[in-house]
Order: C-alpha cells, then sequence, then structure tokens
C-alpha cells in the first residue's frame, strides 16, 4: 500500500514538473512572438507606414501656413513706411556714386523692440533685378557671411507664403536661429512688396544651442526713383534677437554702411552675372501675388521725406551736436566695452572694473540737477 501511494504521489510530482516545464516554455515563446509582434509593428510604421502620419502633419501644417501672413499684414506694412504718428530718430546717412542709405530709429511706446525704418538707393538697376537679388537666399549665403545655413521649409501653392529657416552666426555670441514666413505682391508702376514675420514650424524643434528669434517683423518696398535711373528699397525693420539694446544700437549705426556696401558690390556681380532664380523652383518669388486694389490707394511715396535737403540738414545738426560727447555717452561707451570683454569670456575682472567705472558715473550724476538726470536712463 504504502509502495503504491509512494509510485503515485511520484508520478504526481514528475507531471506537475513536466508541466511546469511545458507552461514556462509557453510563456516564453509567447513572449518572444509578442516581442517579435512588437519590432515588426514599429519596422513597418518606419519604412512602410512613414507617408501616412507626414500627410497628416502636411496638412495640418498648410492649414496653419495659410494663416501666417495675410493682406492685413501688407496693409501694416504699408502703414509703418508711411512713417505715422511716430517720432523718429536720425541714425545714419552715408552716400557714394553707386549706393546711398539712410536710416531712422524709434522706440515703441509699448516697450517692444526698436523699430528702424531705411531707405537705399541703388543706381542704373531695374526694381525686378532688386527685387530678385533680395529674394536669392542661396546667392546671399556666398556674401553675407553671418548667414550660416538657409533652407526652404515649406511654400504654400494656394497663398503663395513661404517658410524657412536661417541660422546666422555673430562674433562672441551664440548662434541665432529664425523661422520666418513672407510673402510678395506685385503692385502698380513695377512696385513691389514682401513682409517678412517669426513663426513655427514643426520640422524645426527648438534647440538650446541656438537662440531663437522670438519677435521679428520685417517688410520692404521696391519701386523706381522717378526721374532717375535708379531704383529704392525702403524697409521696416523690428527683431528680438536677445541683444542687449544699447548694444544693438551701437552695432548698428558703426555696422550698417560696411553691410551696405558689400551689398552693393554683391548686387553689381549679381547683375553682372545674369544670376536669376530658377523660375522651375515653387517659391515666395514664383507665386507672387497683387495688390489689393483697396491697398494701392495707400501706397503714397513719402521717401521724399527723408532725402535731399531736409536729410542734409539734420546730418548737420548731428554732427553738430556730437561734436563734443556727452558725459552719457561716455559712460554707455565704457559699460559697452566692459560688457563686450565679459561676452568675450576672458579677462572678467577688467571687465568688471569697466562696469564699476559706469556705476561710479551714474552715483555722481545724482549731484546734477533733475533735469538732466531724467535723461540718462539705465542700460
Amino acid at each position: 500500500m504504502n509502495n503504491s501511494v509512494m509510485k503515485d504521489l511520484s508520478l504526481f510530482r514528475r507531471g506537475v514538473s513536466v508541466s511546469v516545464y511545458e507552461g514556462a516554455w509557453v510563456a516564453t515563446a509567447v513572449s518572444i512572438l509578442l516581442i517579435f509582434l512588437f519590432l515588426f509593428r514599429i519596422f513597418k510604421f518606419r519604412f512602410f507606414a512613414s507617408p501616412s502620419p507626414d500627410s497628416v502633419s502636411l496638412a495640418q501644417i498648410q492649414s496653419r501656413t495659410r494663416r501666417v501672413v495675410s493682406d492685413d499684414d501688407l496693409k501694416w506694412l504699408i502703414q509703418n513706411l508711411e512713417e505715422s504718428n511716430e517720432v523718429w530718430e536720425h541714425v545714419i546717412h552715408k552716400t557714394n556714386d553707386r549706393v546711398s542709405y539712410s536710416a531712422k530709429r524709434c522706440k515703441p511706446t509699448d516697450g517692444g523692440p526698436m523699430k528702424y525704418l531705411s531707405v537705399t538707393v541703388f543706381e542704373d538697376c531695374s526694381a525686378e533685378m532688386l527685387k530678385d537679388f533680395y529674394m536669392d537666399n542661396d546667392f546671399r549665403k556666398q556674401w553675407d557671411k553671418t548667414v550660416v545655413d538657409h533652407h526652404q521649409l515649406q511654400v504654400d501653392s494656394s497663398t503663395g507664403i513661404e517658410i524657412g529657416r536661417t541660422l546666422k552666426k555673430f562674433p562672441l555670441l551664440t548662434s541665432r536661429e529664425y523661422v520666418l514666413a513672407w510673402k510678395l505682391w506685385h503692385g502698380n508702376n513695377d512696385s513691389f512688396y514682401c513682409f517678412t514675420k517669426e513663426c513655427d514650424h514643426d520640422m524645426v524643434p527648438r534647440q538650446r544651442k541656438y537662440v531663437r528669434v522670438s519677435h521679428f517683423r520685417s517688410g520692404w518696398r521696391i519701386r523706381r526713383v522717378p526721374g532717375r535711373n535708379a531704383c529704392e528699397i525702403k524697409m521696416f525693420h523690428q527683431e528680438n534677437a536677445g541683444l542687449n539694446v544699447e548694444m544693438a544700437k551701437l552695432a548698428f549705426s558703426k555696422g550698417i554702411w560696411s553691410y551696405v556696401s558689400k551689398m552693393d558690390n554683391a548686387f553689381r556681380n549679381y547683375v553682372a552675372i545674369s544670376h536669376t532664380p530658377q523660375g522651375s523652383v515653387l517659391s515666395a518669388l514664383t507665386l507672387i501675388a497683387k495688390v489689393p486694389s483697396e491697398l494701392e490707394s495707400q501706397t503714397v511715396d513719402v521717401t521724399a521725406s527723408m532725402g535731399g535737403e531736409e536729410i542734409l540738414t539734420r546730418v548737420a545738426k548731428q554732427k553738430k551736436l556730437l561734436r563734443k560727447p556727452s558725459k552719457k555717452l561716455i559712460a554707455k561707451g565704457l559699460v559697452l566695452v566692459g560688457g563686450a570683454i565679459c561676452l568675450s569670456r576672458g579677462h572678467s575682472a577688467l571687465g568688471a572694473k569697466v562696469a564699476l567705472a559706469y556705476l561710479l558715473t551714474k552715483l555722481n550724476k545724482r549731484a546734477t540737477p533733475l533735469k538732466q538726470t531724467t535723461h540718462n536712463t539705465s542700460i
């Protein structure tokens, strides 16, 4: 009896062991099968099913793109080119035999970035060629050394809106990343308009190694100068690139004429080699729209207010005022030099001393009348 029970118990244990072993094997096989199916789905999604999500995202992007730049932006640009209801400060006026440049700036009352308004006149050129030159971003990379990279992201053929990404590098600063949308219009008398603004795009996520420009409003009008074989481009520009306001103002006033001269040389080379954009490439240039009839009446020429005797008179007055550097200019110059030294990540102690000199100058001004101190704003 005992032998029979022990034999049955042994058989039972062996059966349980076999069952457990078989169950473990089945569980392992099922797990491997599930992993295989999971990997297969990933493989299939990446290599075979990618057009489907891309097409959905593209449709969403196109829907957003149609609202990025509109005729309302063109209306806003025309109003700003007319310089209405603003107090503008003269910055620079330079000229040579081939090009002239005038610029003024305005500090917005709402605390936004500094506004700039400029007029550049190119001798011996056509409005069509000047427009093509300004819109040729591939050629710009050849002469504009600040442009590290530029590529087109999207073009909406129904609206003529183009979106692109530009990477710019400036000395001592982190590279600036511009994700912009723009559109062109063709007006009467061979005039051209372009408006550009910042936007977001799913193909360009933000990266920590770049500073994304958060605010960008820029636009221009190109037209012939009446009675002359010349064309002008009048430009409105406003951007927030994360720079110190005073440093940006100093860099602009000191470096813009050199930049314009380099641009003029590039333009003459562009004309000489008959470098025109490829018509087969879809872009805002090939999809240029017509200026709406209701806005044509607003395209009044007011550029004469920035030229001729009036601008020369203002330049003379400006030079007279700047013959003797003011204490304010000297103080800001000290802090700008100190800031530049600190930005260079070297000789930080010297930079601190220069900044300290500025602070001492500010403290010394407290003894001056209130009328003087109110004109000295902090950096």
